[in-house]
This record gives structure tokens, C-alpha cells and sequence, in this order.
């Protein structure tokens, strides 16, 4: 996983219009990015909403949401729509970003080991350094508690 003061990975993957996107792109604005296994399950969707919820509470600390998972860029788009989510969700369907910030990895669900996605989240400030790690979340709230933090920084 990442670690506090670590530059922003520069990784170019496909947000859920198809085009091309390198979170350096944000440069200047703060960058919350989450980190969620898959679309439509219900975690995830709790998740999204949450984040879809908050998301004027959090654009006004001058930030940017981004969603990230393995889904492809068509699954993003139903995804988004049937929850009417107003921020950009990634496609990482090779674990790319996933491995590089660490959430992508070894899980125990139900006593079966697996690989996946780790649910977590991470926070850049405005200069492309790292200064949060959620690395578990409570998808329900996670919005919320986003909003909180950036509303202190």
C-alpha cells in the first residue's frame, strides 16, 4: 500500500465515457479516490451513493471523486446511471492502479481465500501527495466521513 507523502501514482486508465484519464490530470485539486470491488452489489452500490450523497459537501472543499474498480467502462456506465452517480468511476479490469495503491490483494470472505479488491480509500492533496488512507471502510457512511475530513484540511 501507499504510504503518507507518497506522489500520485501516474497511471492512464478509461473513466465510464471511454476516454483516457491520469489522475495527474486532477492536478490542483484534492483527489478522493476509492477503491470498491464491483458494480451493482450492494456494498458497492451503499458505497456509491454515499459518496453520490456527499458529493456537493465534497466538491466544495475543491475535490474530486473518483470511483475504482476491475469493471469494464460499460458496466460503469449502467452502474452510474441506475444510481444517477454525478462523479467518474475508472476502469482497472488488470489491477494496475489497484496493485500500485495497494488495494488490490488476498481477501477472506466467508472462510474462502481469494484475490480482489481491497475496499479502501485514498486522499491526495492539491500538489499529488498522499495524505489519507482509509484502508476499510464503512460503505454505508463512507461519504460522510470523507466530507469531515476534507472539511478539516
Amino acid at each position: 500500500m501507499l504510504e503518507i507523502g507518497s506522489p500520485i501514482p501516474s497511471v492512464t486508465l478509461f473513466d465510464d465515457t471511454g476516454k483516457n484519464v491520469n489522475l495527474s490530470d486532477f492536478a490542483g485539486k484534492y483527489i478522493v479516490l476509492y477503491a470498491y470491488p464491483r458494480n451493482d452489489t450492494p456494498g458497492c452500490t451503499a458505497e456509491a451513493c454515499s459518496f453520490r450523497d456527499q458529493s456537493q459537501e465534497i466538491t466544495a472543499t475543491g475535490a474530486v471523486i473518483l470511483g475504482l474498480s476491475p469493471d469494464s467502462v460499460k458496466s460503469h456506465q449502467k452502474f452510474k446511471a441506475k444510481y444517477q452517480l454525478n462523479f467518474s468511476l475508472l476502469s482497472d479490469p488488470n489491477h494496475e492502479l489497484l496493485e500500485i495503491l495497494g488495494a488490490w490483494g488476498e481477501k477472506v470472505r466467508f472462510g474462502k481465500t481469494s484475490f480482489g479488491v481491497i475496499r479502501s480509500t485514498f486522499i491526495f492533496d492539491p500538489t499529488g501527495k498522499l495524505i489519507k488512507i482509509w484502508p476499510k471502510v464503512s460503505p454505508q457512511s463512507h461519504g460522510e466521513e470523507i466530507a469531515a475530513f476534507l472539511k478539516k484540511v
